[in-house]
Order: C-alpha cells, then structure tokens, then sequence
C-alpha cells in the first residue's frame, strides 16, 4: 500500500508540474500543489491501483493516469467544499483551507483547474492500444463525478428541502469508491460492471466512519463537529452512535466477499483488510 501511495504521489506530482508553467498564472499554480500536497492516505487511487493489480495490470501508465484523475477530482471536490458558500471551512489537513491560504476567487479557479486537468489526464494516456479503455475512464469518471449521482449530486442533496441520507451518501462519498474499483478493472481490460459492489460497500463504510468522526471529535481532514454545525446530512444524528456503528459493521462485513473472481483475489483481500483498519474511528477500534 505503501508503494502505491508513493506511486500516485510521484505521478501527481508530474501532473501538476505539466501546469505550472512560466506563461502561467504563478499564485494559480501554487494553488493547485497545495490542494494535492500533501495529500491524505490518498485510499481512492490506492483502492484503484490494488483492484488493477488483482485484475492483472498490464498497462501501468494507464493505470497510473486513472488513478491521478481520480484524486485530481476528490482534491477539487475537498476544495470547493471548504468555500464559504458550502460548509466555510477553517482548515483542511491540519492547514489553512486553500480559500483561507489563497482567496476565494484562487480557490474556486484552482478546483476548476484540477477537473479540466483530472480528463486531461485521462485524455493523454490513451495509446492506440489502450484508446478504448482510456475512453471508458473518462465516461467512469465523468459518470461518478457529476449527474444524477456523482459528487456534484451529493453536494446538490444539501440544498433540498428534503435529504434522502442513503442517496446522499451514495452520491457524494460512494461514488467516488466505485470509481476507483471500476476505474482499476477498466484500466486493466476487464469489466468494470462486477466491481461496483466492493466500491459501494467501501464508500457508504468511510462515508459513515466519517460521521462517527465528526461526532466522536476524531477528525481527519477536516475540524471535528463540522457537519452538525453546517447542518449536513449525518448518520450518526440518524441512527444514533450505536446504530450508525453496526451500519459501519455491516458494510465492513460483507467488502471482501464482494470482491468478485480475479487472480490476485487474495492479495486485494489483504489490502481490504488495511482499508478497513484505516477506515474506523480510533474509539471503535477492535
């Protein structure tokens, strides 16, 4: 897990150096490094490079690309959520939030940048051989990204009167989870349609371990109790502690015994595992 989060750590790094270029805007391009780096566990474009592997990778520029536009994307969507006009976050990672560090116009410039350079990307990477799968990343990706239920939706469910909490988790945190588990078999030619399942069940997982956080004040990322000040949809207010935590169970229960026949079904098995050790609030801990 280790090699792999160096892995897309080294590709985003060329990513962004391909857009800071002398005729450009400077503070803009400071901008979009410090949206990426330092990064988090970066855990979507890892799921994303363990499920290509267990697929047997055999184009690793190309599976290196979908992973650094799946993180572009999760980056620009933690940007925007900071804006005042969302959830006027404070910090993120332990640092200002980039609209605090930059200015709001920066912020909303430096999100915008990273979706255009995530499908670049993409767009690049695709050879003769691998022409028609980088076009089914980029469709995955647009797909989990905006409407009917991609990210931009979850963010949407917010601004209803009325908020339907498995839709909206689905949407704004899930699907960026199966993004990366079909994203991962695309990149390595196989179907991405049997994956859908392990992605769902390791995102509605981190989604409700992150509710649990918020109310446990075991934050990451992000201040804690920021949800209930915002008025967000949580789980926790839902199902209450316990409840939320036997859903976070549950989902847990059944993530690798989604993962469906491939050759290295053990290997990602493990790596699951490690997902999961991550995922769970500290006071919960086995």
């Amino acid at each position: 897990m280790q090699v792999r989060r160096a892995r897309i750590d080294a590709a985003l790094t060329d990513s962004i150096a391909r857009v800071q270029t002398d005729t450009g805007p400077k503070t803009l391009g400071r901008a979009l490094h410090y949206a990426v780096h330092p990064g988090g566990a970066r855990i979507r474009p890892t799921i994303l490079l363990s499920v290509a592997a267990a697929c047997g990778e055999d184009c690793p520029a190309l599976t290196d690309a979908a992973g650094v536009a799946l993180e572009l994307i999760h980056c620009a969507s933690l940007v925007h959520d900071d804006l005042p006009a969302f959830d006027d976050a404070a910090t993120r990672r332990g640092r200002p939030s980039l609209h605090r560090a930059y200015s709001e116009p920066v912020a909303v410039l430096a999100g915008d940048s990273l979706i255009v350079l995530a499908f670049e990307t993409l767009a690049r990477a695709g050879t003769a051989d691998t022409a028609l799968r980088a076009t089914r990343l980029v469709a995955t990706l647009a797909r989990h990204s905006g409407m009917p239920g991609g990210i931009c939706a979850g963010q949407g469910w917010e601004s209803e009167a009325k908020i339907d909490l498995a839709a909206y988790h689905r949407a704004k945190t899930g699907a960026l989870f199966i993004a990366a588990t079909q994203m991962g078999a695309i990149a390595a030619g196989q179907p991405p349609e049997p994956w859908a399942e392990l992605g769902s069940r390791i995102g509605e997982a981190f989604q409700i371990a992150d509710d649990l956080r918020d109310a446990l004040g075991d934050a990451r990322g992000k201040p804690a109790g920021q949800d209930r000040r915002n008025g967000r949809p949580n789980a926790v207010d839902d199902l209450g502690i316990d409840g939320a935590t036997t859903r976070l169970r549950r989902a847990l229960d059944g993530t690798v015994a989604s993962i469906p026949s491939c050759p290295g079904e053990a290997e990602l098995a493990q790596a699951v595992h490690g997902f999961a050790a991550q995922i769970v609030p500290s006071q919960l801990a086995r």
